[in-house]
């Protein structure tokens, strides 16, 4: 068994800038946390580092900037050439999300954006293009995302609430 790369300091940090990462400041997760602000900046940073914070992406409503398509393509690739299809994928017009299952047949998932049908129509034909065999598409309506609090952290309002400056439970 490998060692948790975390500590329950790097849980909390991580479900807070998951709620908002944009307005998130070092000085508000300090005091979420109860550790000072150089500890929080100094943790994010090692975060970056390690690749576990990866990239810090708004979340866009689509329709409201003027796709009202989003269609989720399901595609099946050879396995052993998934990964070389999902980075040709992205490159097609209105490819926002591209999700490479672990097996199966259908395991590629294709999300793309447009402003109309024919858009959608082109997209598909540059997927088919690629060698992506499309085994259906599905209109999506909405999509609900949330932060994930699962980090295995003592919740807020446990007897743990407050972490110590190397990230163990204290006062």
């Amino acid at each position: 068994m490998t060692e948790d790369p975390l500590d329950n300091l790097d849980r909390r940090i991580l479900h807070l800038l998951q709620i908002d990462a944009r307005n998130a400041t070092d000085t508000d997760i300090a005091r979420e946390t109860g550790v000072s602000a150089t500890t929080i900046h100094n943790r994010i940073e090692t975060l970056e580092e390690a690749g576990i914070v990866v990239s810090y992406n708004p979340e866009i409503d689509y329709e409201e900037a003027g796709y009202p398509m989003r269609v989720l393509f399901i595609c099946s690739v050879d396995l052993a050439k998934r990964s070389a299809f999902a980075q040709e994928a992205l490159e097609v017009r209105g490819v926002v999300n591209v999700r490479e299952m672990l097996a199966g047949e259908e395991n590629l998932h294709v999300e793309v954006v447009a402003e109309s049908t024919s858009e959608i129509k082109q997209s598909t034909e540059q997927l088919n293009e690629l060698g992506l065999r499309i085994v259906s598409s599905n209109i999506l309506a909405e999509e609900r995302i949330q932060p994930w609090n699962h980090f295995h952290q003592n919740l807020p309002g446990s007897d743990d609430d407050t972490l110590s400056e190397d990230g163990t439970p204290g006062s």
